[in-house]
């Protein structure tokens, strides 16, 4: 049997305000492409599908359009989708019994009997390899919220997340375990955060409270096999646990990951092999070297692009180093752009400060010593280079002298 593991698509995403509905429907016919020329028996999402809990329509047709598709292609495929932290759970619920007339099974949320019995069949799909027979048990476990959790016999120490975490997992895993047959795979699906895992940069949430809830790799000790979602950049952080990381780069940050979704065989019940598929990259992005604005517009000046739709057009952010502030930054970028296709997407600008606190310095002084002006000099040459210019230490002079006047 052969799976095929990716998560983290956040359909309706923008960037800096871009739209990426282009790149997503591209993504989405590369991977129908792949699962047929690869003959995929499942395909394991294993969360966020969506970038917010309130997704656009299109967003939404983007899925429907998907599965729709894929079901008509590949009558004999499973499919396992999750919720995740971006995603809303009763949003993805919704629609459960229609999609699982249909066979697809999307999973926002864990549910509880009336006793407050954690209900794992609904959790528990079965996955079927080419002759048509169950090959594997997939304990599908979408994003917990600390709502979600009800630990019982926590001995002191204990963290009430993880430990509520690590009891639901335990659960749906022992039922799992319990189903399969000497033949049959285990595997666990889940989105989380876990410890040693490394975030990107700019466009992850820390979850569950943060790192200090960083989850251990032994919560899916049962598994043989564990597709996890969450963290952006591909990677394992234990033995048997993979994240596939997100196919399209989700911030300027990501632009060098290796974006791909993970093929997954197993034989007997075993993990016989796994393979890393590259996802093309269909929209470039351009990240100039970090310097001053006459370089960056040199830089931008030298461009040389062929001629793209807008929707294809590679995505630009300007990097400066500045000693001081300068007007009309982002107007004299646009200008340098003009017609080049590119779309900018941010300009982030930094300063040649010295980065130095009011208690920095080697001769320090109490604050009580220091005159308002000497305070708002020393703040100055913390973010910039040199000395404010006259005009604005006037400035400063002139505001401070009202306050005074208004008795604030």
């Amino acid at each position: 049997m052969k799976i095929l593991h990716t998560a983290d698509w956040h359909l309706g995403h923008q960037l800096h305000g871009h739209d990426r509905r282009f790149e997503h429907d591209a993504f989405l016919d590369w991977l129908t492409d792949t699962i047929k020329a690869r003959q995929i028996d499942a395909l394991l999402v294993a969360g966020d599908l969506f970038d917010t809990a309130n997704p656009p329509a299109s967003a939404w047709q983007q899925l429907y359009r998907f599965l729709a598709r894929l079901r008509a292609e590949h009558p004999a495929l499973d499919m396992v989708l999750l919720g995740g932290n971006h995603d809303s759970p009763s949003k993805l619920d919704a629609p459960h019994e229609l999609l699982r007339a249909f066979d697809l099974h999307l999973v926002g949320s864990i549910s509880r009997d009336d006793e407050g019995r954690l209900e794992t069949d609904r959790l528990l799909v079965p996955l079927r390899g080419k002759d048509g027979e169950v090959a594997a048990w997939c304990a599908a476990v979408p994003f917990l919220r600390s709502s979600d959790l009800r630990p019982e016999g926590l001995s002191e120490g204990q963290d009430r997340l993880i430990e509520g975490v690590r009891q639901v997992y335990q659960a749906v895993l022992a039922e799992g375990r319990a189903r399969c047959q000497p033949d049959q795979a285990l595997i666990a699906m889940g989105h989380a955060y876990l410890a040693a895992g490394q975030l990107s940069e700019l466009s992850e949430r820390r979850v569950l409270g943060g790192n200090q809830h960083a989850l251990p790799a032994d919560i899916f000790a049962a598994a043989d096999y564990t597709a996890l979602g969450h963290l952006h950049l591909a990677q394992s952080p234990a033995e048997g646990v993979h994240y596939s990381g997100s196919p399209l780069p989700l911030s300027l940050a990501e632009a060098n990951y290796n974006h791909q979704v993970l093929e997954v065989t197993f034989e007997g019940g075993k993990l016989a092999g796994l393979a890393r598929i590259p996802v093309p990259r269909r929209v470039d992005m351009i990240r100039l070297p970090q310097s001053d604005l006459d370089e960056a517009l040199n830089a931008i000046a030298a461009l040389e692009l062929p001629d793209r739709p807008q929707e294809a057009q590679p995505f630009l952010e300007v990097r400066l180093l500045l000693p001081k502030p300068e007007a009309r930054i982002r107007e004299r970028i646009l200008a340098a752009i003009g017609g080049k296709p590119v779309r900018l997407a941010r300009i982030t600008t930094s300063y040649q400060g010295s980065g130095q606190g009011l208690a920095d310095g080697r001769a320090r002084r109490r604050l009580d010593e220091l005159s308002p002006t000497e305070v708002f000099r020393l703040c100055y040459q913390r973010q910039f280079e040199g000395e404010p210019e006259a005009a604005l230490v006037a400035s400063f002079e002139e505001i401070l002298e009202q306050v005074k006047e208004s008795g604030v």
